[in-house]
């Protein structure tokens, strides 16, 4: 009988330990996650300071949303070469390096270089109104006519390198809030026109993004409360001391406004 229960206990502590060793298999197996983080200076952090200088004027942060969900999630590898001022061309010929079959998860905001973000601004700060909006609807006919295009080769290229990977497309926020706080600056017909522009290009990338089988991530309603003329602003209005930083999420707008979305959808 002692024997028997010495056996029944032999054998359970056996599968007990093999039990344990099977789980931690599976662990290391979920460890074994790779993502990649591309884009543009919304994604690389351009606003929330800190700046990694050895990424020069692609200015990457621990404070953008892809290092900071990289550092609460640890995965076993991480690539981060989203860059200020990135186009779409500039993805496709020095982003996509690290992609390969074994990437699990990929991170990318893009389009808005492309479609003339910086001299739309440009435009819309120093002249008038009706110049101002004649060029918002510059970039929204660009939008429609050229911009698709240029979004499929980059998702394609994607898709080619990462086969099995999960493809998060993430949007741009409205600047505005419209009737806001704001007592200076830009008239309320050219914050008007510059939310329908971002809207405009949201949809546009949406679009694509979902011809393609990937998730589209729209910030605009966390940024919701926290646009320009808020009184609690989340992005930097023009900045003439850097103003490379205008009209870019500040460190709260990566932690609050961008992170929880891909958190969301990752």
């Amino acid at each position: 009988m002692r024997l028997h229960r010495v056996a029944a206990l032999t054998s359970s502590l056996l599968l007990a330990a093999g039990a344990a060793l099977f789980g931690a298999g599976q662990a290391a197996a979920s460890a074994d996650f790779g993502y990649v983080a591309l884009g543009d200076s919304y994604s690389s952090g351009v606003g929330a300071g800190n700046y990694d200088s050895a990424s020069g004027d692609c200015k990457r942060t621990t404070r953008a949303y892809p290092a900071l969900w990289a550092a609460a999630h640890a995965p076993q590898s991480f690539a981060f070469t989203a860059c200020s001022g990135a186009r779409t061309g500039d993805v496709l010929s020095g982003q996509l390096g690290p992609l390969n079959s074994g990437t699990d998860l990929v991170s990318i905001t893009i389009g808005g270089n492309d479609a003339g973000f910086s001299d739309v601004m440009t435009t819309c700060v120093l002249q008038s109104e009706s110049t101002c909006v004649n060029r918002v609807n510059q970039a929204k006919a660009y939008v429609d006519s050229t911009l698709p295009g240029q979004l499929d080769r980059v998702y394609d290229a994607i898709r080619g390198r990462a086969p099995s990977a999960k493809v998060v497309v993430l949007g741009y926020p409205r600047f505005y809030k419209l009737n806001g706080s704001c007592v200076a600056g830009l008239t309320e017909g050219e914050r008007t026109a510059i939310n329908g522009a971002s809207d405009y290009l949201n949809a546009a990338i949406a679009k694509r993004a979902a011809d393609h089988g990937f998730t589209f991530a729209s910030v605009v309603g966390a940024f919701t409360g926290h646009e320009i003329c808020s009184g609690d602003a989340w992005l930097h209005s023009v900045n003439w001391a850097n103003i490379g930083e205008s009209y870019h999420p500040t460190a709260t707008g990566q932690s609050g406004g961008y992170l929880p979305v891909f958190s969301g959808k990752a």
